[in-house]
């Protein structure tokens, strides 16, 4: 399927690159939440391309608990800095990832 600009993408699969981005997230996350994961395993994601790319994130934070990240990645001419914008609590596995 190809990308519309400014579309939000199906979700799929994380991939090494998404787990990357949450690895970096995690404690912007853990702030944000109050609280410490013990476990931050990115399950599957969406994208939508802006002036850079929104990545909306499921992520596993342990037992049947999951959170949903908002992070915009710049464009690489600005450095493809990684910054959360958004944490969304309490999901589940088959909650959908929507925009927020």
């Amino acid at each position: 399927m190809s990308m519309m600009c400014g579309g939000l993408g199906e979700a799929r699969d994380a991939t090494p690159e998404v787990q990357k981005i949450c690895d970096q997230m995690k404690s912007a996350a853990e702030e944000k939440a109050g609280k410490t994961y013990e476990v931050f395993t990115a399950k599957t994601f969406s994208s939508q391309v802006v002036a850079g790319t929104n990545y909306f994130i499921k992520v596993h934070v342990g037992g049947e608990d999951h959170v949903h990240l908002r992070v915009f990645q710049s464009l690489p001419c600005h450095g493809s800095e990684v910054n959360l914008h958004g944490v969304q609590h309490s999901k589940t596995l088959h909650d959908p990832i929507v925009h927020f």
